[in-house]
């Protein structure tokens, strides 16, 4: 059974996409960066962002009955690959205990040009497979 988690962005409706999608065991976040999406603000610094990305993925897990714990795989999109040992704490923070496959791409720029960082994740949860 396939589900969709809106955080209520613009971005969702606008350009016709779901925040994050459940299928069965298994739950797809879609490229996440740092806007707040209930003040629609964004933090200027890297860290920052990437704060409040891994708060809109979270909350997304959540509603999905999941948690950073759950998340298997993660790509990481960053507009400067220097800035990435700074993120190191946070990640650990939030991923450590998964340790998921990661990938970290630098890109020249992202869909707007305040974004730093992005970051989509694939979750599984086996028990939601036993429990269907």
């Amino acid at each position: 059974m396939r589900r969709w988690i809106s955080q209520g962005s613009a971005f969702e409706a606008e350009f016709a996409y779901a925040r994050a999608v459940v299928d069965g065991a298994w739950i797809h976040v879609s490229g996440t960066t740092g806007f707040d999406y209930e003040t629609m603000t964004l933090p200027e610094d890297v860290i920052g962002q990437c704060r409040q990305a891994l708060a809109n993925i979270a909350a997304a897990l959540a509603q999905a009955g999941a948690s950073c714990d759950d998340v298997v795989r993660v790509r990481y999109y960053l507009l400067d690959a220097g800035e990435f040992s700074a993120l190191a704490p946070l990640l650990r923070a939030h991923f450590g205990a998964a340790r998921p496959a990661a990938t970290m791409l630098v890109v020249a720029g992202l869909i707007d040009p305040r974004l730093r960082i992005e970051i989509e994740v694939t979750a599984h949860r086996p028990e939601a497979f036993a429990a269907s």
